[in-house]
């Protein structure tokens, strides 16, 4: 979509109103002037008493004006940052009222284009705010559908409940092993594949220098461990050994006590044996994921899984048998090859199994996914959105409760990824990570570390590829090693 502006330069506000509203459509900057088709003039005038934002959008033919005011005199030079909020929140809603003129509807998460929607009902429960009060937020400034509101809500309470049994001594670990079977056909992570799994003892040394590197710094701050989480790739790609080699180090090198809540993805079944099971348990595992996505052989087939739906009952029953601990496992919804009644099949079988956690993902095609390079036919965003009511309903009435969720950019019908739990299984990481709650270290390729300060978030990433990331183990070490907290 071709857009102009006048009177400001908000391009990431406006484009991120764009991809939720049009998912389909890039942004572009044309040097010619406006008249065409496909595009959208935003303009800010300031008056003697308000301040407008209008919005001229042309599609199909057609032309649509809209325009949302502020008053001036919210527009304080001593208060640069709500002021930027206030013309920000201005031009989109413009934009966002000539797009639902033009499409005849409105999404389901409304104005809100961020990743993390449920920040906004928690910080305003933390001000002072009724859940009624948060809630009416959510649905006359941000025309949120009453479903996400409940979610959100839910989710809110959740963070809640965290936040306020964290101590401020406390942080989270993030584990990175980039490494799988095969690449999966909607992945976008970086993680190597095949022959480049020879890489892993290689890795596995460089990564236990770096675990010997923060856990020193840790230990200088007076930091421990709340939560840890194992993920990729695929962990339980690496060996039993491997497994516990890197698991004892973890316990050497940082403060993990009993409780903590310590989560490693087994993802995959066709990783998952009982020699790896018991080395997780040994280990201190207390909380595995194993991910079927679908238990539909054609749509495992379709997105480049080599196994089957029965190899995924076999796992889940190895899991239960070695008593590792409460079991996530992943769908996704919107996936090739799948319809609204394989789906619903799906979520049956899972909930049937009776899992701690579900999570229900909605299918998000990066750039780097082959789905999305290839173009491949994928369900309407009306199939979806059906099968996330079914999923919602089912889990819902087994018991289940959502604790958090977020957002992703080119998500199938603009929805959202939401964890469901049993009441008492909540995983704290993912609530602490998602919601910013307190710092995240992470650890090993592609890791990116988030200190967590005052209303501020500082990051510091490690390189993206397991190459680059051996080449400059050492100074990442180093750096690790004299971090200040």
């Amino acid at each position: 979509m071709n857009l102009y502006f006048t009177g400001h330069g908000e391009k990431y506000a406006v484009e991120q109103t764009l991809l939720t509203l049009f998912p389909q459509e890039r942004p572009v900057y044309p040097d010619t002037p406006p008249g065409g088709d496909n595009e959208l003039e935003l303009s800010f005038t300031r008056g003697a008493a308000w301040a407008t934002a209008r919005a001229t959008l042309r599609r199909a033919g057609k032309t649509y004006h809209r325009q949302s005011r502020v008053p001036v005199a919210d527009l304080s030079d001593s208060d640069p940052v709500q002021t930027t909020r206030l013309i920000r929140r201005a031009l989109q809603r413009a934009f966002y009222r000539a797009a639902v003129d033009c499409l005849g509807t409105e999404p389901p998460w409304g104005m809100l284009s961020g990743v993390r929607p449920v920040k906004l009902p928690t910080r305003a429960m933390e001000a002072g705010a009724t859940p009624r009060q948060a809630e009416k937020m959510l649905r006359e400034l941000y025309r949120v559908s009453p479903l996400r509101r409940k979610l959100a809500m839910d989710c809110a309470r959740a963070s809640l409940a965290v936040k306020r049994d964290l101590k401020p001594e406390e942080v989270s670990l993030y584990v990175g092993i980039p490494f799988c079977p095969t690449r999966c056909a909607y992945c976008s992570f970086i993680s190597a594949s095949g022959s480049a799994n020879k890489l892993i003892p290689t890795y596995l040394d460089a990564l236990l220098e770096e675990i010997d590197g923060a856990g020193e710094a840790l230990r200088k701050a007076g930091k421990t461990v709340r939560t840890v989480y194992i993920g990729g790739g695929t962990p339980t790609t690496l060996a039993a050994p491997q497994l516990k080699t890197l698991l004892d180090r973890l316990h050497t090198a940082f403060s993990l006590t009993p409780g903590t809540e310590l989560t490693v993805e087994a993802g995959r079944p066709d990783t998952i044996t009982r020699e790896k099971l018991l080395a997780l348990k040994e280990g201190g595992a207390n909380r595995i994921s194993v991910n079927p996505q679908t238990m539909s052989d054609e749509v495992l087939a379709a997105i480049g899984r080599s196994h089957r739906a029965a190899d995924i009952r076999a796992a889940y029953a190895l899991a239960r048998e070695a008593e590792v601990g409460a079991i996530n496992m992943d769908l996704i919804a919107g996936l090739p090859a799948d319809t609204l009644a394989g789906f619903q099949r799906t979520v049956e079988e899972v909930i049937a199994l009776d899992p701690e956690n579900i999570t229900v993902h909605t299918l998000a095609l990066k750039r780097g996914a082959r789905l999305r390079q290839e173009d491949t036919p994928l369900p309407d965003g009306t199939t979806v959105a059906a099968m996330l009511d079914f999923a919602w309903a089912a889990l819902r009435q087994a018991g289940y409760v959502p604790y958090y969720l977020y957002r992703q950019k080119f998500m199938s019908g603009s929805f959202e990824n939401v964890g469901w739990c049993k009441p008492g299984w909540a995983s704290e990481y993912n609530i602490c990570m998602m919601e910013e709650l307190h710092t995240v270290l992470s650890l090993g390729a592609g890791g990116v570390t988030k200190f967590i300060g005052e209303g501020t978030v500082r990051r510091s990433a490690n390189p993206k590829y397991p190459q680059e990331y051996l080449q400059n183990i050492h100074r990442i070490t180093a750096e690790k090693a004299a971090w200040t907290w």
